[in-house]
């Protein structure tokens, strides 16, 4: 029984958390000067993969991404958003897991150094799939660079932000740290 709450708690917030990851990208849009737009819904998909795991969170990085461009009018952009954050929100989990969780000294800055991480492959992600799925070439992707570095500066920003301001509260013991159970344990591990 307590299972299944504790599995019905994460399938409602892997839901939630797209809705939020789909409209913080949708709602807070910055035109780019070359194409696509600036957003805040890395904010969220890096929050997601931290409270979510590695599974849920991977859900709903891109699923809520993907969403997003769907209703801005970017189908162009939908599977490789689908892919790129999904793919952001598992390291960032991986990263959260094998730094934040454990018993290792400096949580915080372990926690930036697995956002950026996850931040410069949505660089690259990007970079990569406009220039070869989509044929601009290398050469006219390159434009885009600076945009989605500047969206991931917001979000590893933003998620930090977010996850401090959370872990003053008991939203982390109802869905575990970082998005996974510590079994006997009365304190999760805070960032």
């Amino acid at each position: 029984m307590k299972n299944n709450l504790y599995r019905l708690r994460k399938i409602t917030m892997t839901a939630v958390m797209i809705a939020i990851i789909c409209v913080l990208t949708i709602a807070v849009r910055i035109p780019s000067p070359t194409k696509g737009y600036m957003n805040l819904g890395d904010s969220a998909v890096l929050f997601g993969g931290w409270l979510l795991g590695p599974i849920y969170g991977t859900i709903a990085g891109g699923i809520g991404s993907a969403l997003a461009d769907l209703f801005a009018g970017y189908p162009v952009y939908i599977p490789g958003t689908l892919i790129i954050k999904a793919i952001m929100a598992f390291i960032l989990s991986l990263g959260s897991y094998f730094f934040v969780g454990s018993k290792k000294k400096h949580p915080r800055i372990r926690f930036i150094v697995s956002a950026v991480i996850a931040e410069v492959f949505m660089v690259a992600g990007y970079y990569l799939y406009e220039a070869i799925a989509i044929g601009e070439g290398f050469v006219t992707a390159f434009s885009g660079v600076v945009g989605n570095t500047m969206q991931g500066i917001v979000g590893v920003a933003g998620s930090y932000f977010l996850i401090e301001l959370l872990s003053r509260t008991d939203v982390f013991r109802l869905y575990g740290a970082n998005g996974f159970t510590n079994k006997g344990k009365k304190n999760f591990p805070k960032i």
